[in-house]
């Protein structure tokens, strides 16, 4: 279901897991900075996704969703909008509990399809900001 702002806290405290998809290792991209900001203020669990990518902050960067060796409560995409349906495909087929879309990304089918397929859809939103709100 699309979560609304009043239930994304909710989200937020109870994953224990997040999986980047599209980590870059360029110090200034969004990525980079939100998944360093997790890193160090959170108490997730956090999973790099990224093909092209073979380390980043320090620790592994995995190929694909599939790839991870623990369930993933929260998919974190940093995907341009066209490729945000294939990462909702994965994150339903290892059965991920959320998948987020950053600020300014908003796909109508991720949110009918994620929706339907059960898990929590959140989008044009950052998580950074969210969990700094906590």
């Amino acid at each position: 279901m699309l979560l609304t702002p009043k239930e994304i806290p909710n989200l937020l405290r109870s994953a224990k897991t997040v999986a980047v998809v599209g980590i870059s290792d360029k110090p200034d991209r969004p990525s980079f900075g939100v998944s360093q900001y997790l890193l160090e203020n959170s108490e997730y669990e956090i999973f790099f996704v990224n093909p092209l990518v073979d380390e980043v902050l320090g620790k592994q960067v995995y190929k694909s969703l599939k790839d991870i060796p623990v369930h993933i409560d929260i998919v974190d995409v940093f995907r341009k909008p066209a490729d945000c349906v294939q990462v909702l495909d994965e994150a339903i087929a290892i059965g991920a509990g959320a998948i987020w879309l950053q600020l300014g990304i908003s796909v109508p089918e991720v949110a009918e399809r994620g929706s339907a397929a059960g898990l929590a859809v959140v989008m044009d939103r950052c998580i950074k900001i969210d969990y700094a709100a906590l």
